[in-house]
């Protein structure tokens, strides 16, 4: 029992110390995106999702559970990246019910530079403030905390770095 509690007596303060950080980095990494790109960070996620995926289109359905959002917060985000002409909404030929959020080329470009930016913040903001072991660790240790339904393979386009 003393062990349990001594081990619980450093959940709070570990706890407090991730949820604050993610949120700053994030906070930053939103206004990096939002500055010089006028995209973001959940903007930059739709467009990485529709990049990765097959013929860089989804259903929008599908796309909203992938970045965790409801249907109404998904058809307000990509309401935005249409009218930016980043995403074109496509109908499916065999279903009229289905409908696809499909990258644009536009939309495309504007996710390889603003994916340098993104990168550019994982660095600064993260990677650089930790040797190649402690990253490995990291890793080692987040792969045991519970992940999204269809996480991305990376972090922005490969060519961005």
């Amino acid at each position: 029992m003393a062990a349990r509690e001594a081990r619980w007596s450093a959940v709070p303060e570990a706890w407090l110390k991730f949820v604050r950080t993610h949120a700053a980095i994030t906070r930053q990494m939103d206004a990096d995106l939002i500055a010089l790109h006028d995209l973001t960070l959940s903007d930059y996620e739709v467009l990485l999702r529709l990049y990765e995926a097959p013929e860089n289109r989804m259903r929008r359905v599908d796309l909203a559970e992938s970045v965790v959002l409801t249907q109404s917060g998904i058809t307000r985000l990509l309401a935005g990246l249409e009218t930016a002409g980043l995403v074109d909404r496509a109908s499916c030929d065999t279903d009229r019910r289905v409908v696809y959020a499909q990258l644009t080329d536009q939309g495309r470009e504007k996710f390889r530079a603003a994916g340098r930016t993104h990168l550019d913040g994982i660095r600064s903001l993260f990677a650089d403030r930790f040797s190649p072991a402690e990253l490995e660790m990291l890793a080692e240790l987040f792969r045991r905390l519970p992940q999204s339904p269809g996480e991305p393979s990376a972090c922005g386009p490969e060519d961005a770095g």
